[in-house]
């Protein structure tokens, strides 16, 4: 499946109706996104049942905004309409092929317990714009 370009009006529909999206927040303007690029392109090629998606924090800063996406790039995961990963800065191809392993790996029941115990600081929960 080839990269999704998501925007604040596709995000939603996006994210419920797929379990596994990752997110690519970058900018044209951005050299450490540009060499990330190829290896995000090729990890969506060797996985076609994930839905790999791209903002352009340029072109979608409200949708930027409201993840408070403050470094770029930054690699979003949200499986089930959770977020389960974000953090910026990008990773060589053996790293991030190991973190899609870990995330496919988790108990996604084992995770929405573990939210609905801790104590609600806004950070956890369901990944809407």
């Amino acid at each position: 499946m080839a990269t999704v370009e998501l925007t604040k009006e596709n995000f939603d529909q996006t994210v419920s109706e797929n379990p596994f999206v990752l997110i690519d927040f970058w900018a044209g303007w951005c050299r450490p996104c540009l060499q990330f690029a190829p290896v995000y392109e090729k990890a969506s090629e060797a996985n076609p049942d994930l839905v790999f998606a791209k903002v352009d924090t340029e072109a979608q800063q409200e949708l930027a905004a409201a993840f408070e996406i403050t470094s770029i790039p930054t690699l979003m995961i949200v499986r089930d309409q959770v977020a389960i990963f974000s953090q910026p800065g990008a990773l060589p191809e053996a790293a991030l092929t190991d973190l899609i392993g870990q995330a496919r790996a988790l108990d996604m029941e084992e995770v929405r317990a573990k939210i609905a115990a801790s104590p609600q600081d806004g950070q956890a929960g369901t990944a809407q714009a």
